[in-house]
């Protein structure tokens, strides 16, 4: 029985999945698996009884991604799982932005109490009066699941689209619109767009991407949105730019304390993905991933090791292995397994970086000595054996 540990809440439709093999549990040390929205999980002590952790959402900078690899712990993520809900929510920031509604509906309930408020909003809507979308030029930085959605629904909505991936899976390319531009340059995202977007994972090398420079290089007026991460936005430079009215709105989810203080700035307080459905899809694939991995020893979706996935257990077990990858490694498996007598049905080995996976699915059962034996190689993180 494996030990499935929530923090925050997890919508039961996912915890439902995990079948008849899991239960949840409130002790995170008696725990195999952690299944988190958006807590911090940086300052906690892992159990060694840990093997992996399911976010249900996109983002992990709140996962401690290398300190997890190093001990064996697979950490998965939901990608494109709560892409419509954030999708939209850009949407409705472009349109918050073209078109002063928050001014407009803070008029109304400041003069609510006028017995002529009608007729005095048709003098005053002319404060509020903005622009339309529909030809527009709108850029979108990142083409993976949200920011091929959002490129599309662009074209819907009549604009004119340029999308900026050098990333661009073959899976992405085939869902955009054949008029989507795809520039391999940002400045020409700068030099044309009225609308920018941003949707790329916060990194190392994406941090602060969005600088005083490429800010100064967009066109007068622009309109910036970022409903990825505050951290991809020198948020400093952008107050800036807002002062001066270079940048003309800036639509953020991130609630802190530059963005709340920014002029002509709309924050909303993390909603993008706060939608029922999108935290259903969330925990729905969340748990899936969790239960094919503790289950049958598959990685889809992860984060810190590479896929692999060799369907339901065929063999008599299955062998899981997370190694450094360097040379020689599967030399040593596979002999401590065959010295045994055992026959290597099937293998898979692979890496990510510094960290390799290796799936042996085993003709006949493995005495669990051979187990403690290769956990002390070294080089080699964690063993697993797993039996049907």
């Amino acid at each position: 029985m494996y030990q499935v540990h929530c923090l925050n809440n997890i919508a039961k439709v996912g915890t439902d999945r995990l079948g008849p093999n899991f239960a949840l549990t409130d002790d995170i040390d008696a725990a195999q698996a952690i299944m988190v929205r958006s807590a911090s999980l940086h300052e906690t002590e892992f159990s060694p009884n840990l093997l992996a952790i399911g976010r249900a959402g996109a983002g992990v900078n709140n996962i401690p991604l290398e300190r997890c690899a190093e001990r064996g712990v697979v950490v998965f993520n939901t990608p494109g799982a709560n892409a419509n809900g954030v999708k939209e929510m850009v949407i409705a920031g472009m349109l918050l932005a073209a078109r002063d509604i928050v001014g407009g509906i803070e008029w109304v309930d400041e003069n609510s109490d006028d017995p002529n408020v009608g007729k005095a909003a048709e003098k005053a809507k002319k404060d509020f009066a903005g622009t339309e979308l529909a030809g527009k030029n709108l850029g979108v930085i990142g083409l993976g699941a949200i920011g091929a959605m959002v490129a599309n629904a662009g074209r819907s909505l009549g604009m004119h689209v340029y999308g900026y991936d050098p990333y661009l899976s073959v899976k992405y390319a085939w869902s955009l619109d054949r008029h989507v531009r795809h520039v391999s340059n940002l400045s020409e995202i700068w030099a044309n767009c009225d609308y920018i977007t941003i949707h790329v994972p916060a990194t190392a090398k994406t941090k602060g991407m969005i600088g005083r420079d490429e800010i100064a290089a967009m066109k007068d007026g622009v309109v910036f949105l970022n409903y990825a991460r505050d951290a991809l936005v020198d948020e400093i430079a952008m107050s800036a730019a807002l002062q001066t009215g270079h940048v003309r709105r800036y639509m953020t989810d991130f609630a802190n304390s530059v963005t709340t203080q920014m002029k002509h700035a709309v924050v909303t307080p993390h909603l993008g993905a706060s939608t029922k459905e999108a935290e259903d899809n969330c925990a729905i694939m969340a748990a899936d991933e969790l239960r094919d991995y503790l289950e049958c020893g598959n990685i889809s979706n992860s984060v810190n090791y590479p896929e692999a996935d060799m369907g339901p257990i065929e063999g008599a077990m299955r062998l899981a292995i997370f190694h450094e990858n360097v040379p020689n490694m599967i030399g040593q498996i596979t002999s401590a397994v065959s010295n045994q007598g055992v026959n290597i049905e099937n293998m898979i080995d692979r890496s990510r970086g510094d960290y390799a996976y290796c799936l042996l699915e085993l003709g006949s059962d493995l005495d669990d000595s051979v187990v403690e034996q290769l956990s002390k190689v070294d080089g080699i993180y964690r063993v697993r054996a797993i039996r049907k």
